[in-house]
């Protein structure tokens, strides 16, 4: 029975999760970061070596960089959850490098699903993995757990294989699977449904290398 519900579960939102793809899924970690221009209220950021891209306070822009603050002297950006200050012909911003990088194997159930025991927000969950989602998915009391207001979050209406549905987008302060620890991740609520797990989506696993052997899979911190 608990197989079967999760099963009526993945179908109810996999129509929601395919619409709201592109709007959800959250940017990979940026890997360089350089201030080339500055006015009040916005910055000149160059983004992975892209282009310069113009950015006002309060927007985000490529690989999920946040602009916060910008003065005549310096900008302030959130970058992975992190808040930090480029200067003016400073050093860019580039992400650690550590030798030992966390990482956690899980091995496969007898139907093939990866499942996990992890934290959002502190609170601990039975996880799944699913490569198709492209975010964290959740129900409401799993939510209310968490200590997630998703009503505040930006209300969706999403078609899915049992009709229009209600989704709320959020971001969680934090989610741990073993030694992996990722903070402002994307995810969303579905309104009406609660499920037996949460989804593990590619918010989560596309900000790690993953590597799957035989019923093993391996997740690896890319940072």
């Amino acid at each position: 029975m608990r197989h079967s519900t999760l099963r009526q579960c993945r179908v109810v939102l996999a129509g929601a999760l395919a619409c709201l793809c592109v709007a959800l899924a959250s940017p990979a970690m940026a890997t360089d970061v350089r201030l080339v221009g500055l006015a009040k209220n916005t910055a000149i950021l160059v983004i992975d070596n892209g282009k310069p891209s113009l950015m006002r306070v309060g927007q985000t822009g490529q690989a999920g960089v946040k602009l916060l603050e910008a003065t005549e002297d310096h900008a302030v950006i959130e970058v992975d959850g992190e808040r930090l200050t480029l200067r003016l012909g400073g050093q860019p911003y580039r992400p650690p490098v550590t030798a030992d990088r966390a990482s956690v194997t899980l091995v496969s159930n007898a139907q093939g699903h990866f499942l996990a025991t992890g934290t959002i927000n502190g609170a601990i969950f039975r996880l799944i993995v699913d490569t198709g989602a492209s975010v964290i998915a959740m129900g409401p009391a799993d939510a209310r757990r968490a200590g997630i207001n998703y009503l505040s979050g930006d209300k969706v209406y999403a078609s899915t294989a049992n009709g229009i549905a209600t989704v709320y987008r959020v971001r969680l302060d934090k989610v741990q699977v073993g030694d992996i620890v990722l903070r402002n991740v994307a995810a969303i609520v579905h309104e009406s449904l609660d499920m037996p797990v949460v989804l593990l989506g590619m918010s989560f696993l596309g900000r790690l290398d993953m590597l799957h052997e035989g019923d093993t899979l391996t997740l690896t911190k890319r940072y």
